[in-house]
């Protein structure tokens, strides 16, 4: 069947796992909101194609909150680093009942073949969940503006719990920015998966990054 991943563990704060770079132990932290004036969502890599496709999935336009599930890598006990597992756009706050990979443009889930997934690539080590208007803007900005407001590195930061966080306002006449986190272990492809309530609707949209195995 097509990849699906270890929800049970990837969004429980706590779970834990080994591999060859240690333990993990996943953290949640809230990581601000996503203002969606269309109620249309992006899954990209926002320094290098921000002119993806949005998913086929509508939600109500507004603000909705983000979680990041971060997975905290310890080695004898001590923290030898962080890693962003996955990033969550929460619709409803409530229990999910089943997951569907989220689609852009013409994807039919039927051609997916045994662990595959349809992913966005990342070439830039960042990740976003955002509305079309939002990233329409970034588009036109050019590499300068891009480099200084996404990635320029403040030695005075202390960098918070989420690796990578920033959220950006791009479009000033309705809010609507730009929340980036780094993407797992950097470059690569990365699903998203929209999960659903018992009565069929939508209640997040989470991307994972592959930091947690779906199996093991």
């Amino acid at each position: 069947m097509p990849y699906i991943p270890a929800f049970d563990r990837l969004l429980r704060p706590g779970a834990r796992f080994a591999d060859e770079y240690g333990e993990h132990v996943i953290e949640v932290h809230p990581a601000g909101e996503v203002v969606l004036p269309t109620g249309r969502v992006v899954g990209c890599d926002p320094l290098v194609c921000p002119e993806s496709d949005p998913y086929t999935v509508p939600i109500d336009p507004g603000r909705y909150p983000a979680r990041a599930w971060v997975s905290s890598i310890r080695s004898d006990g001590v923290e030898s680093d962080r890693r962003v597992a996955a990033l969550e756009l929460v619709v409803r706050d409530e229990p999910v009942a089943r997951w569907e990979p989220a689609l852009a443009g013409d994807q039919d889930p039927t051609e997916l073949g045994e662990d595959d997934f349809f992913g966005y690539g990342v070439d830039a080590g960042t990740g976003t969940l955002a509305d079309p208007v939002a990233l329409a803007v970034l588009e036109g900005w050019d590499y300068d503006r891009i480099e200084e407001v996404f990635l320029a590195e403040d030695p005075d930061h202390s960098p918070g719990p989420v690796p990578g966080l920033l959220s950006v306002v791009t479009d000033e006449a309705t809010g609507a920015n730009v929340l980036t986190v780094s993407s797992g272990w950097g470059d690569g492809c990365y699903g998203t998966w929209v999960g659903r309530t018992a009565d069929g609707l939508v209640a997040s949209f989470v991307t994972d990054f592959m930091v947690v195995p779906a199996e093991g």
